[in-house]
């Protein structure tokens, strides 16, 4: 027979509800395992979705980036005179911090706290240890020393700022009596203003007259001293006046480069992150990126004679005009610009005549040597403000009678002179020496023609008087070997000379039939050097052998000719229909890597290469310079070459491996 509690448990498993049995309730629950049940609350808004939906993965990727972090911070450095686009932003967010006395055993403070608590625990055991010797020594009769240093109590312990003793302050008023004062009200009218600037206008004459005599009384000075004393008074004057004193000048001048660098954001950017990544598929091909246009209103309708970079500011670069056209002569100017204000020149300078060539010194960065139309030489200090050559040659100091066509700087004589060589259409080659109050000549080479200078000596003179010399339109002096340059001239000659022998050329070089532009020597290679022609082509010479190693036809009058300060191998020519010849040699020897038309209706008349960037600037017969950037193909040095070179080898190698 069955107990009454398992046919009670089996009858609730069964779901029977019968009425005597719900008495034992209490009990059954107690004894019977319910299983528990799960309620599973939507809310009223989720999405009902698929088995097929569900089981679908949405992949997430977490990041350490935090995405409310700004992107775009950018900061004027005033070091470079340049906004820059922040490299790095703070990703990290702080959550909780807190501050705590915590220290890690393996830090420096840990290691130093250890070492103290070790210390204290070897001083007290070492105490406990003498105290019981005390102790048996007493127990065995025997008297204990008596203690010497008392020691000191650590939970007796008081900050020492409160054993200090503060001294009260003393207060001393003191009284004044106050200014004196009145008031003062009155009702101006017009012409009370007007008397009151009359008698200042009177005032004024009285001191200017008072003045005068003044000066009337004094001794007679120079007229030197009269004039530095006058521009003492306009400096002390020009300072007093903040407006116009040279600190506001300097101001201004920098915020006019923050506003210019503004106005052309995009085109500074280009000048510092542009590189034409298509250059990475094009196999022997560049191009020429557009930068900055310098020009102003000073040299409307005349021509650019003559482009020279600073040597120690490299932003800075001078740029000569005057006129290749002889009906259209008339005033020079030079300008000289930056790439920080491209719309206005830093420093302007005028001349009487057409300006045709300019150089600066190596060393001394502000002198500039400037040959001028009519066959003058000067030297300008950009750092004077006044608008006259520091030095002049004039008709006694033995100047050209002819246009000087180059100017170029040479190193310091024996007693510390500096000293250029010019070169002019009357066939001198000149030298040039800056002494204390002149400028001191010396004819280098006199250019004869070819035939009248492989004749006699006696018969060469007879037909020079008779003939003239050879009109010389260019000139290169060597790198290492000082005493050696080479010379261009109007016949299309080029003449191999020597500052020792000055009265017959060491070799000459018969390749162009017209007037030869420019030579150029290769400051990698120390025999090679270009010249460029207006017979439309472009060679390549080593000076010990008389023909030419190559010829380039570029379809038009060649302007001028530029090796590459980076490359012994890049050089670059523009022509007459407003094209920029970019040649690599190492890359393409029979055409140029890049043939660019950079202006529509001018002809370009000079080309140089930026010392340090990847810059390049032309000028044209229209007054207008333009700078234009490399792409990273015409730009390429040997190391870029080995590295590509390897890393193709290393592609190779590794190509036959995986196989």
């Amino acid at each position: 027979m069955p107990k009454k509690g398992a046919v009670a448990r089996r009858s609730i498993a069964e779901g029977k509800t019968d009425a005597p049995k719900a008495k034992n309730e209490d009990y059954d629950r107690g004894s019977v395992w319910v299983e528990p049940t799960t309620v599973t609350v939507k809310p009223p808004e989720q999405l009902v979705l698929t088995d097929k939906e569900l089981d679908q993965e949405h992949t997430r990727v977490l990041t350490a980036k935090d995405p409310m972090a700004p992107k775009n911070i950018i900061h004027f450095i005033f070091k470079d005179r340049v906004y820059k686009l922040a490299a790095s932003v703070e990703q990290m967010a702080v959550h909780f911090d807190m501050e705590g006395n915590l220290m890690h055993r393996d830090s420096e403070d840990g290691k130093r706290i250890v070492q103290e608590m070790e210390a204290h625990r070897l001083a007290a055991e070492r105490a406990a240890e003498l105290e019981n010797m005390n102790i048996h020594d007493a127990g065995s009769g025997e008297a204990a020393p008596a203690e010497t240093k008392k020691l000191r109590n650590q939970f007796n312990y008081s900050e020492r700022a409160s054993q200090t003793f503060n001294n009260p302050l003393r207060e001393r008023p003191t009284i004044t009596e106050p200014p004196p004062s009145m008031g003062f009200n009155l009702q101006v009218a017009q012409w009370e203003i007007f008397d009151a600037y009359v008698e200042d206008i009177e005032r004024q004459k009285l001191a200017k007259e008072r003045t005068g005599q003044q000066q009337a009384k004094k001794p007679a000075v120079g007229t030197a001293e009269k004039e530095e004393e006058e521009e003492g008074q306009k400096e002390v004057a020009r300072e007093a006046d903040i407006v116009h004193s040279n600190a506001m000048s300097k101001s201004l001048k920098i915020m006019e480069r923050m506003v210019n660098q503004n106005t052309w954001d995009e085109i500074a950017q280009d000048y510092r992150y542009w590189d034409d990544q298509s250059d990475s598929f094009k196999e022997g091909e560049g191009t020429l990126l557009p930068l900055w246009k310098f020009w102003t209103e000073k040299v409307r309708r005349k021509h650019v004679t003559a482009l020279c970079w600073n040597p120690e500011y490299h932003d800075l670069f001078a740029v000569g005009y005057g006129s290749y056209d002889f009906m259209k002569q008339g005033a020079g100017v030079i300008c000289c610009f930056s790439l920080k204000n491209p719309s206005h020149p830093e420093y302007s300078f005028t001349t009487e005549t057409g300006v045709m060539c300019l150089d600066f010194h190596s060393q001394h960065s502000s002198l500039l040597a400037v040959g001028c139309y009519d066959g003058t030489v000067m030297i300008f200090d950009i750092r004077n403000k006044l608008n006259k050559p520091i030095f002049q040659s004039t008709v006694k100091t033995g100047k050209h009678t002819d246009p000087v066509w180059q100017v170029c700087w040479q190193e310091e004589d024996l007693a510390k002179n500096l000293n250029f060589f010019s070169i002019s259409s009357d066939g001198r080659v000149t030298l040039w020496t800056m002494s204390k109050n002149e400028l001191q000549y010396t004819d280098v080479m006199e250019l004869k023609l070819t035939g009248i200078a492989n004749s006699g000596t006696e018969e060469a003179s007879e037909e020079t008087s008779l003939v003239g010399l050879a009109g010389g339109s260019c000139f290169d002096f060597h790198s290492t070997s000082e005493h050696l340059f080479i010379v261009g001239t109007e016949e299309g000659k080029i003449h191999k000379c020597s500052k020792a022998y000055n009265s017959q050329y060491l070799d000459t070089y018969n390749g162009h039939y017209m007037s030869v532009y420019a030579v150029k020597w290769n400051k990698f290679h120390q025999r090679v050097f270009l010249s460029a022609s207006a017979d439309w082509t472009v060679k390549l010479w080593d000076h010990s052998q008389k023909t030419p190693l190559m010829s380039f036809d570029l379809g038009n009058a060649v302007g001028d000719v530029c090796w590459s300060p980076y490359s012994s191998s890049v050089f670059a020519a523009v022509t007459n229909d407003g094209k920029v010849h970019v040649f690599d040699l190492a890359e393409n020897k029979h055409e140029p890597m890049c043939d660019q038309k950079v202006v529509r209706k001018s002809k370009l008349t000079h080309v140089t290469f930026n010392p340090n960037q990847p810059l390049l600037l032309v000028g044209d017969d229209r007054g207008g310079v333009l700078c234009l950037k490399l792409s990273p193909n015409l730009r390429k040095t040997e190391e870029i070459r080995a590295k590509e070179k390897l890393a193709l080898a290393a592609a190779a190698g590794g190509g036959d491996i995986r196989k």
